[in-house]
C-alpha cells in the first residue's frame, strides 16, 4: 500500500506500508536490485538511515528500511509480548515475502544490530549477509538476561532494568520528548563526556533515565536542527513505550531463543562501530571471536560514538556497500 512520501524522507524514496500478523510497517522503499534490509535501534526510524538508503540504492540494490513495530508511522501493538524477537525478526523477513525475495542482506543498528543478529542464527537460509552496528554478536548468556544485569550492577542504576518497570521510563522519557531526544543524540557525542558521565549516570540517586544525559552545549556538525526536529516530531507523537517494550522482553527473547544456546553466526558477517561508542565498554566486539565462522571484519570508525552512520555516513557506506557488493559477487 503505497504511503504518501514525507518531505524528511529520502530523495526517490518511496514510503509504502506493508501489513504483516495484524502490524502495519511503514518503509521507506528505494531502488531496484538485490535487497538490503535497514534495522534501526532506540530511539530511532527509519529516517536514521538517511544516508545510507541512497547510497546503497545506487549501486544497484533493493533498498527497505522500516520505522520497526512501536515507532513511528508502523503499528504499536499494546501486548509487551508482541515485541519478542520472534515478532521482530518476523517483521524483517515479512519485508521480504512482500517483495517476492529469499534472501537479503541485513543490517542493524543498536536494538536493530540484536534483531539481525539473532535472524542470521535462526533463519540463516534468509540471510545473505549480516551487519551488525554499535552492537556485536551476543552469545547467549547462562542465566535470563535481568537476572544477570542484576547481579553484575547490584545497586547501581542501569537503565535496561530501570525500563522493565511498567510505565516508568515511559513516563520518563515521554514528559520532554524534545529534551529526551535532543540529550540521547547529542549530549553524548562529544570525546570524554560520554565517559565523564558514566559513573554519575550508575549512581542510586533516585534519578531517573533522562536526568542522567549531559545536557548539550549546542548541536554536533552531523545533526542538524531539523533532522533533530523530525525525531521530536515523530516521538511527541508515539511516544517512547513501543521501543521500550522491546527490553522488557529481554528474559522472554531468552526463553524463545534456548534452542539456539551455542550457535554460530555461519553467514558473512561484518560489525562496524564508532571508536567513542560507550556501548562498546560494556560489549566489545572482542565477545564475538569464535562464533562468527564467516567474519568478514571490523571496522572501528575515528570520531564517532554511537550514532554511528549518521555520525560518518561516509565511512558507513564506503563499508556497507563493499561488504554488499562482496557479498553479491559470492552469489553469482
Amino acid at each position: 500500500m503505497p504511503d504518501p512520501t514525507r518531505p524528511s524522507d529520502p530523495p526517490l524514496t518511496r514510503r509504502r506500508t506493508v501489513g504483516r500478523d495484524g502490524v502495519e510497517l511503514s518503509v521507506l522503499d528505494a531502488g531496484e536490485g538485490f535487497p538490503v534490509v535497514l534495522a534501526h535501534g532506540f530511539p530511532e526510524l527509519a529516517y536514521s538511515w538517511r544516508h545510507q538508503i541512497p547510497a546503497l540504492a545506487a549501486r544497484g540494490n533493493r533498498v527497505l528500511a522500516p520505522d520497526q513495530r512501536g515507532y513511528g508511522r508502523s503499528t504499536r501493538p499494546e501486548a509487551v509480548e508482541e515485541y519478542d524477537i520472534l515478532h521482530l525478526t518476523g517483521d524483517l523477513l515479512g519485508l521480504l515475502d512482500d517483495i517476492g525475495e529469499d534472501r537479503a542482506v541485513f543490517v542493524g543498528h543498536d536494538w536493530g544490530a540484536m534483531v539481525v543478529w539473532q535472524l542470521a542464527v535462526m533463519a540463516p537460509e534468509r540471510v545473505a549477509g549480516v551487519v551488525g552496528m554499535s552492537v556485536p554478536f551476543l552469545p547467549r548468556a547462562p542465566m535470563p538476561p535481568t537476572q544477570l544485569m542484576r547481579q553484575v550492577m547490584g545497586d547501581s542504576f542501569f537503565y535496561m532494568l530501570y525500563f522493565q518497570q511498567p510505565g516508568v521510563a515511559d513516563a520518563d522519557l515521554g514528559r520532554d520528548p524534545a529534551t529526551t531526544m535532543t540529550r540521547m543524540l547529542a549530549g553524548l557525542t562529544k570525546v570524554g563526556r560520554a565517559d565523564a558521565a558514566a559513573s554519575a549516570a550508575l549512581a542510586d540517586d533516585g534519578r531517573g533515565f533522562v536526568d542522567r544525559l549531559p545536557e548539550p552545549d549546542g548541536l554536533p556538525d552531523w545533526l542538524t536542527r531539523d533532522e533533530l526536529d523530525h525525531y521530536i516530531e515523530e516521538f511527541t507523537r508515539t511516544g517512547f513505550t513501543g521501543g521500550i517494550n522491546w527490553y522488557r522482553n529481554l528474559d522472554r527473547n531468552w526463553e524463545l531463543t534456548a534452542h539456539l544456546s551455542g550457535a554460530t553466526v555461519d553467514v558473512p558477517a561484518m560489525f562496524i562501530g564508532g571508536r567513542d561508542d560507550p556501548v562498546l565498554a560494556m560489549s566489545p566486539p572482542s565477545v564475538m571471536e569464535g562464533w562468527l565462522t564467516d567474519d568478514r571484519g571490523t571496522v572501528l570508525i575515528d570520531g564517532a560514538g554511537h550514532w554511528v552512520q549518521q555520525e560518518k555516513p561516509d565511512q558507513v557506506n564506503a563499508a556497507l556497500v563493499d561488504f554488499v557488493d562482496a557479498v553479491r559477487g559470492d552469489r553469482a
